[in-house]
């Protein structure tokens, strides 16, 4: 049972908890180490296994979802081959059931004679762990229950085979590390560089949430369908007023689209510089990417567009099939217009070029969708909707008047508007 035997799913010695239990298998009954010294070992591997599962929120057996933590977030050749493929052929799957044999001793070791030996009670603590519920700091609930169903999986396997089998099953339905277990992300740039970051918590929306807007809500589905299928997509720009579902609707995306390999990537303004460098990260996965830019707009001394453009249009290097650029903005254009833009102007003999060059961004957009706001009556309608789904008892009447004074001190008619109001009668109702 070496780890250093390990030829795929190498580095695991790096992982201490690992590394210490599996001396523990070998050494424990050696009479060299202290009896004493190998007991309060174990009782640290317990103590590390316990408050693994409070960060986590694994329940059962915590060695085995340990474990199997490990083997889902570990991304080698094999793994990244099989996420959302599966199994692929060749020499690499005799190195990688090499690997699950070791996996599968650990897997199956009996503890009980360790714990006897040691005089460690109570070890059975972390073999039969019994979880609060309460949410985890590391991964989301449906994170959660899948790597530990994984591991109640791996029991059912008779042998390496199975195990590996299951596995690769695994690969192929969620894939494999930070971008296999979830649906959003981050860019942080330390001293590291450019590292992109899971977003841990995403609001659940979903397509048929937002009320309305059926039109531009075809249309983005549409684009997303083809890129998503690996057809022909184009980057695409939501545009209009504040309010009316343009954020709403990519996080809707990111929650549709996930189980199909599509992740979303949140980049800010003043990280376009870092586009280049995120782009080299994912371009070789077997994911489709959304570089996600969120009420994008420019003023006039700010050069970051230049990135973007660089970005879309691409250098020598042409850019990935896996990424698409999808943005929000309350500007058509993107970028404000002052009347000196249009004015002739001495010390710029190309003022006319350096207009069209900024109002050219949104030509690099493929597809442009507008969100406009609601009228009266279309504001009334979604009303209606909203608080049907709620539950809300009021009459037609009595809630079209009570909407409309809300929507006239709060931000005028809008999805977003609509919501508020709905909520705040739920606050009522519940008070």
């Amino acid at each position: 049972m070496k780890i250093q035997e390990l030829i795929i799913y190498q580095n695991q010695e790096d992982d201490v908890l690992l590394t210490d239990m599996v001396w523990l298998m070998e050494h424990y009954q050696d009479e060299y180490y202290n009896n004493e010294d190998k007991a309060a070992l174990l009782y640290s591997c317990m103590h590390r296994l316990l408050e693994m599962a409070g960060n986590f929120g694994f329940y059962g057996n915590l060695w085995h979802c340990y474990l199997a933590d490990l083997l889902v977030n570990h991304e080698n050749s094999y793994s990244r081959a099989c996420e959302i493929r599966g199994a692929v052929e060749g020499t690499i799957n005799k190195a990688v059931l090499h690997d699950i044999e070791i996996f599968k001793e650990f897997y199956d070791y009996d503890f009980s004679d360790m714990a006897k030996t040691l005089g460690v009670r109570n070890f059975d603590f972390v073999l039969e762990y019994e979880g609060n519920q309460q949410e985890s700091k590391v991964y989301n609930t449906r994170i959660r229950d899948r790597i530990c169903d994984l591991a109640q999986k791996f029991c059912q396997d008779h042998n390496p085979e199975e195990m590996k089998e299951t596995l690769t099953q695994f690969y192929k339905d969620y894939g494999v590390g930070k971008f296999g277990l979830h649906k959003a992300f981050r860019i942080v740039h330390d001293e590291n560089g450019v590292q992109i970051e899971p977003i841990r918590k995403i609001a659940h929306v979903k397509l048929d949430d937002l009320v309305g807007y059926e039109t531009p809500k075809k249309k983005l589905i549409d684009n997303t369908e083809a890129f998503v299928n690996g057809k022909k997509a184009n980057n695409c720009l939501l545009f209009g007023d504040a309010g009316t579902g343009k954020s709403s609707s990519i996080k809707a995306i990111a929650n549709e689209y996930y189980d199909r390999g599509l992740r979303i990537i949140e980049v800010y303004k003043h990280q376009f510089q870092d586009l280049h460098e995120v782009i080299t990260q994912i371009k070789n996965r077997n994911y489709k990417f959304i570089i996600y830019m969120d009420d994008l707009s420019f003023e006039e001394f700010e050069i970051e567009y230049k990135y973007l453009k660089a970005v879309i249009e691409g250098g020598l290097e042409k850019k990935p099939q896996n990424v698409l650029i999808y943005a929000t903005s309350n500007r058509r254009h993107l970028i404000r217009e002052n009347f000196r833009d249009k004015e002739e102007r001495d010390e710029d003999m190309h003022i006319n070029d350096t207009v069209q060059e900024k109002l050219s961004l949104v030509s690099r957009f493929g597809v442009t969708i507008y969100f406009g706001s609601p009228d009266n009556k279309q504001f009334q309608q979604i009303v209606w909707e909203l608080a049907q789904r709620n539950g809300i008892q009021m009459p037609e009447q009595e809630l079209f008047l009570k909407a409309n004074q809300w929507e006239l001190s709060h931000g005028g008619l809008s999805g977003r508007t609509a919501q508020q109001f709905i909520d705040y009668l739920l606050g009522q109702s519940m008070g």
